[in-house]
C-alpha cells in the first residue's frame, strides 16, 4: 500500500549546510546516522516502509497524492512519546526532494539525496 508510492524516495537525505558524511555512516546493512548522533540534523531516512529521523522512528502508514506533492501520514515514536504526523514532500526536477510544513506551506525545504 504505502510502500508503491514510496519508490522515489527511498535512500537518506540531507538539507544543505551539511556534508552527507557527517551525518551518515554507511554499512553492510545500508545507511543510519553516524553515532553520537546529531539530534539537530535536518536529515531523514526511508527505507521500506519505514523513516527515520535522529529523534524519530515512523512507519508509513499511506502515502497518498494532494495536488502537486504526496501526504504521507506517518505513525512516530521517540524516546518521551509517539503521535501521528502528517507530511507533504515533493521530488523536485533537479532529483532533490521538498518538504513542506503543511498544505499552505509554498516555500518549502529542500533535501538532497546522500549516495550510501
Amino acid at each position: 500500500m504505502a510502500q508503491e508510492g514510496l519508490a522515489a524516495y527511498q535512500g537518506a537525505w540531507l538539507a544543505g549546510g551539511t556534508g552527507c558524511a557527517e551525518v551518515y555512516a554507511s554499512s553492510g546493512k545500508g545507511t543510519s546516522f553516524k553515532k553520537p548522533i546529531d539530534i539537530f540534523a535536518p536529515a531523514f531516512i526511508i527505507s521500506g516502509n519505514r523513516l527515520r529521523t535522529p529523534q524519530a522512528s515512523c512507519r508509513i502508514r499511506s502515502v497518498r497524492p494532494s495536488g502537486d506533492r504526496q501526504r504521507l501520514v506517518l505513525d512516530c515514536a521517540n524516546a518521551v512519546a509517539g503521535n501521528e504526523v502528517r507530511v507533504f514532500i515533493s521530488s523536485q526536477p533537479d532529483g532533490s526532494l521538498k518538504r513542506y510544513f503543511n498544505e499552505q506551506d509554498t516555500a518549502g525545504s529542500s533535501y538532497q539525496r546522500c549516495s550510501s
